[in-house]
């Protein structure tokens, strides 16, 4: 008998991670997006859930967590079981916080591990239709005569929103004012209000209002016009190629989360992404859908660090 168990005992100890890992999920997941309801993360998560939820075969729960420029949600996911229930969606910030903040309470290398990036876009600069200019050419002449006297709002510290803002200060020698929101919703309703005249942000989240004719379409970034909004030209076009500042989206788990399941996440994200529907409905919100193997999203995540470090140190921008 004690022969036949040192026999079995090997495969005793491996079917339970064998079978396991066959039943992913086996509870409900929770996807933290940490930042308010309403702005690009939030959009492209609610727009891939649906399909996500029925290949998985399990609830797909959206929790928005927001505050700290991003970093509670993001800190909950990093201390959440490995078992690839809690999940976290979040956009360049997750870039641009190691160099933003003299302190995280968690380090992104070692603490998450990339899934999938699910897509990219380009930020559009907006405006109050109360603000006079029209053209990148007139804000920026309006700002060297009034200088300090234009605001930019933007989703936070950190923000895609704020470092494209960041960037024009830079590229184009303007003295403009960056106000800092919570999160990306709340920036475009203040410049919905008049108390900032205009702001950096994702086509997702200001498209339905440049059409309402509530915002102003100024220029995109990058060198390639927008499907979801081809009259805007990009910065390109007014002559500031340098102005290709673009926003990612993209899955993580907890560091720890066996490989195995960050593969299957991506391959059924990859496949939710690839639904007609779903790529039409991208196209129209201004997104890039991308859906990537967890590898491939780690070496663009590396990329994104070498792009988004130097321009937060230039700016001199902090946070916490």
């Amino acid at each position: 008998m004690r022969r036949r168990h040192l026999l079995l005992s090997p495969l005793t100890v491996a079917m339970p991670a064998v079978a396991w890992g066959q039943t992913y999920p086996t509870k409900p997941i929770r996807i933290i997006v940490p930042v308010p309801p309403g702005g690009g993360t939030d959009i492209i998560t609610r727009l891939v859930q649906p399909g996500l939820q029925e290949r998985l075969g399990q609830p797909v729960l959206i929790e928005n967590r927001p505050g700290g420029g991003s970093t509670i949600g993001t800190n909950l996911v990093a201390q959440a079981p490995a078992d690839g229930h809690t999940l976290l969606m979040i956009d360049s910030a997750v870039a641009v916080n190691p160099f933003l903040y003299a302190r995280l309470p968690f380090d992104t290398e070692r603490d998450l591990q990339p899934v999938s990036l699910l897509a990219t876009a380009p930020v559009i600069l907006v405006a109050n239709p109360s603000f006079p200019p029209r053209t990148v050419r007139e804000v920026l002449d309006y700002a060297r005569v009034h200088p300090g006297a234009v605001n930019f709002a933007s989703g936070g510290n950190g923000a895609s929103t704020h470092l494209a803002g960041e960037m024009l200060r830079s590229v184009a020698k303007v003295d403009i004012v960056h106000v800092p929101y919570s999160g990306t919703a709340p920036g475009v309703t203040a410049v919905l209000g008049g108390q900032t005249q205009i702001m950096f942000a994702g086509i997702s989240s200001t498209r339905q209002y440049v059409e309402g004719g509530q915002l102003r379409a100024i220029a995109i970034t990058g060198n390639q016009r927008s499907p979801a909004l081809p009259d805007v030209p990009t910065f390109a076009e007014a002559g500031l190629p340098e102005m290709n500042a673009e926003t990612i989206w993209g899955l993580w788990a907890p560091a720890a989360t066996p490989p195995a399941i960050g593969e299957q996440l991506s391959r059924e994200i990859a496949a939710v992404l690839a639904l007609p529907e779903i790529r039409s409905k991208a196209i129209d919100l201004g997104f890039v859908t991308a859906g990537t193997t967890p590898a491939e999203f780690s070496a663009r995540f590396r990329r994104e660090l070498e792009t988004w470090g130097p321009i937060v140190r230039q700016s001199g921008a902090r946070a916490g």
